[in-house]
């Protein structure tokens, strides 16, 4: 172990491992507090804030970043099944995704209909945007009026929204006649060039994400219109993830801005800008990458630009990765060491978590650095002489899957045999959730460290029998 993150953290490591075994999951709640304190440092109320479950879908986690003033950003029913699991009610919870059924859609319309919608939904596509408005309608979704508030925080919030509550008739109304409209971003995919890798670059021309501003209007005829079942709020943007600069970003937000303005004009509900995601996460290889405060800098100069009444009434920010990137370690133990196979002649070991656990290096080709946490059976600290841990050699760490593409790339490590513990660093997004089954692998255990030390389970291990 080399760093000082590991060695605060390399006790608790093989604690966890020696008590729930390997592959496992562990995620510092400390880091994920420190996360979300500098986002909403960077982005303070009335930001709304989302959480990307994509990143990790653990219904104990989500509940947790819940807790600390974050709502949740859901892509799927399976998703906002495990932010209700986490106790996110629907009224802080928004639904976007490229990929939505008409399940999903469904679903949706029917949570408006019982007087319990989604915060928004966000809309792709003019396709999916007819597909909305055509399940809408079918539910008897209202046209011509405002959704009726449920219970005192609803009626609080559509006082905010609208400047008066509803009449005391509407709240009166017979349960089999309630109708209510939904509230519905579009997409933009901004077509700026990101500065990050192609695979992560979501908002660039040709990509599958968002609507071109010249279907904006199109997608809103198809949804009904703007006196139809849905009640069109404003503009969803996700420039990319891993973002290497400001200078795309500050570009696709500067045209989202116009078009809210624009559309203002005959949209009056039109009021809402979500900036998503993509704050890149740094890690201790890489050379400096923008803070969330860098990006949230950019916002007052692009907002002077626009008529004080043309403005967005609503701004929301959707990181996931941010949160949950450097909190996540993802623990291994060493089954093969072959002496001369590294690059180089050096050694090559084979570890129990690989591209089944952390798909991110075969996928994208990322790095996570790896760490010893033991070492010819002994546990490893940063402060060991180097006549205790041997001298430290270029180690290429392979996965276990059937793949040549499972590898973790050379790291410099102590001396290492099989039954010796590593840690993946930096696996907290995009590791677990996007974990598979390939090779009959089990869903590894995960984990939370919380800030006094204790290690609690926060969900179990697959067993031979879940894999069908």
């Amino acid at each position: 172990m080399t760093d000082d993150r590991a060695e605060a953290r390399g006790e608790a490591l093989r604690q966890a491992a020696r008590r729930w075994g390997t592959p496992l999951y562990v995620t510092d709640v400390a880091a994920v507090e420190a996360a979300a304190s500098e986002l909403t440092t960077s982005f303070p109320d009335p930001w709304i804030r989302q959480y990307s479950l994509k990143a990790n879908d653990v219904p104990a986690l989500v509940g947790r970043i819940g807790g600390l003033g974050f709502g949740a950003n859901v892509v799927s029913s399976g998703e906002w099944a495990l932010a209700r699991r986490a106790g996110i009610p629907n009224e802080r919870t928004t639904l976007e995704g490229i990929g939505k059924t008409d399940a999903d859609l469904r679903a949706a319309v029917r949570a408006a209909v019982a007087g319990d919608p989604l915060h928004w939904i966000a809309v792709e596509s003019v396709d999916e945007a007819a597909a909305l408005g055509h399940l809408a309608a079918a539910a008897r979704l209202g046209h011509d009026h405002e959704p009726e508030p449920v219970g005192r925080a609803a009626r609080a919030a559509a006082m905010d929204l609208h400047g008066h509550a509803h009449g005391h008739h509407e709240e009166r109304r017979d349960r089999r006649h309630r109708v209510a409209r939904m509230d519905v971003l579009l997409r933009l995919n901004p077509g700026v060039n990101p500065e990050t890798q192609r695979g992560l670059a979501v908002g660039a021309p040709g990509s599958k994400f968002g609507l071109a501003d010249d279907e904006l209007a199109a997608a809103i005829e198809a949804g009904g219109g703007p006196g139809g079942p849905i009640r069109w709020r404003g503009i969803h943007l996700h420039v990319g993830s891993q973002l290497g600069a400001v200078d795309a970003w500050r570009d696709a937000v500067r045209r989202a801005l116009a078009l809210v303005a624009l559309m203002h004009g005959s949209l009056p509900h039109f009021d809402t800008l979500d900036v998503g995601g993509g704050f890149p996460v740094s890690t201790d290889d890489d050379a400096p990458l923008p803070h969330p405060a860098r990006f949230a800098a950019e916002l007052p100069a692009l907002l002077a630009t626009i008529p004080a009444d043309r403005r967005p009434r609503r701004l929301a920010i959707e990181p996931g990765r941010y949160l949950t990137a450097r909190a996540g370690w993802l623990v291994g133990r060493v089954l093969h060491v072959r002496g001369t196979r590294g690059p180089g002649g050096g050694p090559l070991v084979v570890v129990d978590a690989g591209m089944t656990e952390l798909m991110r290096p075969a996928l994208y080709g990322a790095r996570h650095r790896v760490v010893a946490l033991t070492s010819l059976g002994r546990a490893v600290h940063a402060v060991a002489s180097a006549a205790v841990l041997g001298s430290l050699a270029p180690t290429a760490v392979e996965g276990p899957v059937c793949e040549s593409t499972d590898s973790l790339g050379v790291h410099d490590l102590p001396p290492l045999r099989r039954g010796d513990l590593v840690a993946i660093r930096d696996a907290g997004a995009y590791g677990a959730s996007m974990s598979s089954r390939y090779n009959g692998r089990t869903r590894p255990a995960e984990v939370l460290l919380e800030s006094d030390g204790t290690l609690v389970l926060a969900r179990r291990r697959g067993t031979i029998t879940s894999l069908g």
